[in-house]
């Protein structure tokens, strides 16, 4: 049985009426999730950074978004991880509850809190109507952005960081394939716009330096990188595990591992966004590779050379390292 310190062994019959109102209203809902866009959203400057309306259009219950003590804040710079991060904390709490059904997509066990478009529920409002506890929650806002309750609170917060060649790869067949996000482009300018921050959520120099540096006045931060998580997955959901306060068994870590490797995932349709209609996965899917060094594939010699001395440049005064292969 797994332990920790909210106390999951006892839950009361109203969690399971809630859970039983929630299933209800999602088997009433269609099979596939599918907003409502016209054409692609266009990047705009907001709060010195650049997203679309589809974060900025819900803005003040985001920024005015009441955060419970025992909620848990997943974030990442886009295509960092956070997918993967979103099901290992989700199973680690609910992946034998009792009563819960397994055809819940990852995007409404662990909602975007910003996200705001026609067709979807507003990310605040997904977040309200779960009905467990504690709420996980996901969000790719720069530190600086994060709604104030979340510190005041005390929340617990994960961050997961990835290196930045295979961050703007991944990000780069996106943006690709989805359609709720602007275009890609040329691969070329797409590191342009990697390195000068015109991508939406901004620049990914900023993020991750900006929520390393939190860190030494948030005591309650859990700061990961995807590397570790490839190189020794068990090894990470056990600093994870420990951080959340839980004490899963071994065989319930074997579970969780198992239920989170990438080609797991890539096959479960609850966890690969393939009931998402927006985006289209024949162009390329959510979950391509998992790697570390798939940039290898991607940047030429003179591409790879310049880079260098733009992330040198960019993080010479940072404690912060990554590494660009395992």
């Amino acid at each position: 049985m797994l332990k920790n310190c909210g106390g999951l062994d006892g839950w009361s019959m109203k969690l399971k009426s809630k859970l039983d109102i929630y299933q209800h209203t999602l088997q009433q809902a269609t099979s596939k999730t599918t907003p409502i866009m016209s054409e692609r959203p266009k990047l705009l400057e907001f709060e010195g950074i650049m997203l679309t309306h589809i974060f900025t259009d819900n803005w003040e219950k985001v920024k005015n978004f009441k955060a419970r003590p025992d909620d848990i804040l997943i974030a990442t710079y886009p295509k960092a991880g956070t997918t993967w991060l979103s099901e290992i904390v989700d199973q680690l709490y609910f992946g034998e509850m009792e009563g819960r059904k397994p055809n819940i997509p990852i995007y409404e066990r662990v909602p975007f809190l910003e996200i705001c478009m026609e067709g979807l529920e507003k990310g605040t409002d997904a977040v309200e109507r779960l009905p467990t506890s504690p709420r996980l929650i996901k969000t790719h806002l720069p530190v600086q952005l994060v709604p104030k309750s979340f510190w005041e609170q005390n929340c617990r917060v994960l961050y997961v960081a990835r290196n930045p060649k295979d961050n703007l790869v991944s990000f780069y067949h996106f943006d690709r394939m989805n359609k709720v996000q602007p275009e890609a482009g040329p691969w070329d300018k797409y590191i342009d716009k990697f390195n000068s921050g015109q991508l939406v959520f901004g620049s990914w120099y900023d993020h991750v330096q900006g929520w390393w540096n939190k860190r030494e006045t948030y005591p309650r931060m859990l700061y990961l990188f995807y590397e570790d998580m490839n190189e020794d997955l068990s090894r990470e959901i056990s600093r994870i595990s420990s951080f959340l306060g839980l004490s899963p068994s071994e065989k319930e870590k074997e579970r969780v591992t198992g239920k989170t490797k990438f080609e797991t995932m890539k096959s479960n349709s609850m966890a690969d966004y393939s009931t998402f209609d927006m985006m289209d996965q024949s162009i390329s899917p959510f979950m391509r590779k998992g790697t570390v060094g798939d940039w290898k594939n991607h940047f030429t010699v003179a591409q790879n050379a310049e880079f260098d001395e733009e992330y040198k440049r960019r993080m010479e005064k940072s404690t912060l390292a990554f590494r660009m292969e395992i």
